[in-house]
């Protein structure tokens, strides 16, 4: 059984990915790794874990509003990824998530950020899926 009823996958994978593009792309001046630490680890994304449908079908914009107000979080100052690598990082740690079904917290601890911007160049031209499998049969 997966994280949560495949139903929500697309909308989870997809909803992620725009999360952190957003935040990337329009907090141009603070930390986005800061942020999706801090998002993976949250009881926002605990809510898309346990698959509060409220929470799981959420867009991008009001995803972001409701972890701003729910945990109170605040950016930091720092960079922001560019091109198309938080989209994909996005992606890629819902999609992690719900195949190997496991908490968004083990995610975040078993494949750390750096480790995906490293092979982001070798993984993103994947299928999603198959990027995933690749990355979970070397841990």
């Amino acid at each position: 059984m997966q994280a949560y009823a495949e139903e929500y996958l697309d909308d989870v994978v997809e909803n992620q990915g725009k999360l952190f593009d957003y935040v990337a792309f329009t907090y141009r001046d603070k930390d986005t790794i800061d942020f999706i630490k801090a998002y993976m680890r949250s009881k926002t994304r605990k809510c898309i874990d346990e698959a509060k449908a409220y929470v799981n079908t959420m867009d991008a914009k009001t995803l972001w509003n409701y972890f701003v107000d729910t945990e109170g979080y605040e950016l930091k100052p720092g960079e922001s990824m560019e091109g198309f690598i938080p989209d994909w990082i996005g992606e890629f740690y819902a999609y992690y998530q719900w195949y190997y079904n496991i908490s968004s917290v083990e995610v975040i601890d078993k494949v750390p950020i750096d480790f995906l911007i490293k092979a982001y160049y070798g993984l993103h031209d994947l299928e999603l899926d198959l990027a995933v499998k690749k990355v979970g049969g070397s841990k």
